[in-house]
């Protein structure tokens, strides 16, 4: 049975807190798993969360800051001690190439797994497969960032009574849908078009084009929301959000699912990221990233 989620493996921005480690998300999408971030102590957080090595097809990092990047050495060396059985790409910024050959080769170890670099050096497709593809999208940081989103194929959903109508049942309902076309009528006429899913990955960034690009129409949407806004000017100097900047994004583009996350240490309620992001006007689903949460993608 396939399986979207979200596991989220930490949550802190810049400095870790007793409560929260720093980033770390792994997707899984059907049996394919994307890490996103892995900041300082994901090998860690993914045993306390049940994610293997294994599970991991695919790393994508935003931006080279420590809390984003810094766990990709040992990330790299746990899919090697493992093992992993199939090949594993990377996407970061092209600017960052050296950090990534740092991190990667930060300390020695053997080699036992392909590992497949894909630097992002442009806004677009990244990779096409059976049931995605994964985009790219330039953020604004101090240092180069980009976001990534996930985008499924459409399909088409079958409707019965259309169905009944033409006297369709049975075998014939597979042989319209493999086909095309069955006695004259055609599938367009018995179904009509189920939007793909789509989620969306946006960490440290000021409000820009990027954001709004990679958040429409997504049924997830996870961004960062580093500050409250009160703190607003802070954030812009910084390069970040806060949580009404990213709930106003997420309003504004239909978002069905938003999860905040990536919050700076000064802050010690989360409800009050709750309430400003409703005060914003998203009214859709929402959840405050808490380490190991597990968030399902909605289902169409």
């Amino acid at each position: 049975m396939s399986v979207r989620e979200l596991v989220v493996l930490g949550t802190a921005s810049q400095v870790p807190t007793r409560h929260r480690n720093h980033n770390g998300y792994l997707l899984r999408w059907d049996g394919q798993g994307i890490l996103f971030d892995p900041g300082e102590g994901t090998q860690r957080q993914m045993l306390r969360a049940g994610v293997a090595a294994h599970d991991i097809d695919r790393i994508c990092v935003t931006h080279f800051h420590g809390d984003h990047s810094l766990g990709l050495a040992g990330v790299i060396q746990r899919i090697n001690l493992d093992q992993v059985p199939h090949p594993v790409t990377a996407h970061y910024p092209a600017s960052g190439q050296h950090f990534f050959e740092r991190l990667r080769y930060a300390t020695a170890y053997r080699e036992t797994v392909r590992l497949t670099e894909g630097p992002v050096a442009a806004d677009g497709p990244l990779a096409v497969t059976d049931g995605y593809t994964l985009d790219a999208r330039k953020l604004s940081h101090p240092v180069e960032s980009y976001g990534y989103r996930i985008v499924e194929p459409d399909g088409r959903r079958i409707l019965p009574e259309r169905l009944a109508a033409h006297g369709i049942k049975g075998p014939d309902v597979g042989r319209i849908q493999r086909d095309g076309v069955l006695g004259g009528v055609t599938l367009d006429e018995v179904s009509e078009v189920r939007r793909g899913q789509r989620f969306a990955f946006v960490m440290d960034t000021r409000l820009c084009d990027g954001v709004y690009a990679l958040a429409e129409g997504a049924d997830m949407l996870v961004i960062e929301s580093t500050f409250l806004d009160e703190d607003v000017r802070l954030a812009t100097d910084h390069g970040h959000l806060t949580a009404g900047q990213a709930a106003a994004v997420a309003r504004d583009a239909g978002v069905r699912h938003l999860v905040l996350t990536h919050f700076s240490q000064r802050y010690s309620d989360p409800a009050e990221f709750e309430r400003q992001a409703r005060a914003a006007g998203f009214d859709g689903e929402l959840s405050i990233a808490q380490d190991l949460m597990r968030v399902p993608v909605p289902k169409r």
